[in-house]
Parts: structure tokens; sequence; C-alpha cells
């Protein structure tokens, strides 16, 4: 015969678990915008050095676009479409090469605009380090996005202020008041020429410096080498100290 044991059941209670309000990836937790992002690609074959363009132009969107986005023969504009929208993707970049120049598309996703740029002359990043003495580019220059600055897009022409939106909206916006400066290492300058009807799209590398102190002051600042003189009273007992 079965025995029967009479054993209390534990209650099971469920925790309490409080839920977290996880920031958007996709919103600028500064100035609560959202923030665009963009792909890079090529439509068409490429020669050796539009393909080296291209990836200058990846490198020069960072850190929001896909460095290593994979494209293939049989990949349509539509395909990239269907992945832009789960990775909040806002901006297509567009090269191609036509019989005449090669083109440079900037498109808003999914419904446009789209402008089209004839590229007449561009230089690489690698000839211009090459032609430099001392190439600036330390490990964080790409870490935060660059500062846009746009010359010379003032005049009441339709095609110029679309130009102007597309462009002030493919970089993230920044806040003045909360910006460290330190983190404001590149600058993309787009300057319109209106007697030749051409745009100057120059990407630049800067460095905050001292300004209004002498060569050597300035490089004594630059190497962190500014000595600690707060539990002195005068700035004579330091070179004492050091002498």
């Amino acid at each position: 015969m079965a025995r029967f044991h009479n054993r209390k059941k534990k209650v099971f209670v469920k925790p309490i678990v409080k839920k977290q309000q996880q920031q958007q990836p996709n919103v600028d937790h500064i100035t609560g915008n959202k923030i665009p992002k963009s792909f890079v690609f090529s439509r068409g074959k490429l020669p050796g050095p539009l393909r080296q363009l291209q990836m200058d132009l990846r490198k020069l969107m960072l850190p929001y676009t896909a460095l290593k986005l994979k494209e293939k023969k049989r990949n349509n504009l539509k395909d990239f479409l269907n992945v832009a929208g789960p990775m909040g993707v806002t901006h297509f970049l567009i090269l191609s090469k036509t019989e005449t120049s090669p083109v440079l598309r900037v498109a808003k996703t999914p419904q446009g605009p789209t402008l089209t740029f004839k590229i007449d002359e561009y230089s690489l990043a690698v000839d211009i380090s090459q032609s430099q003495l001392r190439p600036r580019c330390p490990q964080d220059l790409f870490k935060n996005p660059p500062l846009i600055v746009l010359s010379g897009f003032a005049a009441a022409d339709e095609q110029l202020r679309l130009t102007t939106t597309m462009f002030k909206n493919i970089f993230p916006d920044i806040d003045i008041n909360t910006v460290k400066l330190s983190s404001c290492q590149r600058i993309v300058l787009l300057n319109y020429n209106k007697d030749t009807k051409l745009i100057d799209f120059r990407h630049y590398s800067i460095r905050l410096q001292p300004v209004g102190v002498s060569r050597r002051i300035r490089k004594f600042v630059q190497n962190h080498q500014v000595p600690d003189l707060r539990n002195l009273q005068d700035s004579g007992l330091w070179i004492r100290k050091r002498s």
C-alpha cells in the first residue's frame, strides 16, 4: 500500500524585475535627435582608384556607417533598402562610373530625394598623406563624426537649398553647450563656387592649439609637460626645485 507524505508546498513568488529604460540605439542621448546613418556602396564595376575612393568615403562617414559593407553583383538597390530599414540607415552614398566621368549619388532613404553629382576630379587620402611631411592620423581620429561646414550656399536657388539640407542632415547634430573640444578632430568642408558651379568637397584633420603664445610654449603645452603648480606660491619655487 502506497504511503502519502503530508508535505507543504512552497509558494513560488515571481521576482519583481525592474525594467530599465534602455536608450534607443538610433537616438543621440545628448541632443535627443535621430542619428543619421549611411551606406556607401557602388553600382556597376569600378576601377581601382574609385574603389579606394569608396573606402575613403566610408572612413569619412564613420562612425555611423558600415565600413566593411559587402556588395555582390546580384544585389540591387531594393536589397539595400530592405536592410536599411531595420538598421536605421537614413542615407545612401552611391558611386558609379559612366563613359564620361564618375558619378556620386546622395540619397535619402527610403523615398528620396536623390542628388546626383558629376565628379570632376578627386584625390585619394593615401596621396594626400604621402605628399605631407608629417601626416596626422591619430588612433581615435574616426571615433567621432566630423563637423560639417558649408560655404557659398547662401543663394536662393532651390537646388542649393536642397543640397544644403541634404548635407546638413547626413551628419549628426552637435550641442555646442555640451560638446567636448577633444572630440572635434575632423571637418568636412563644402564650398560652392558660383562662377564655376562646382562644389569643393574636402575632408580635414584638425587639432586644438593654444593661440597667442610663442612656438616653444605651444610645444611645451602640446607635449603635456605643463608642471603642477597647485602647491607652490610662486613659479620661481618650481624653477629652483628643478635646478
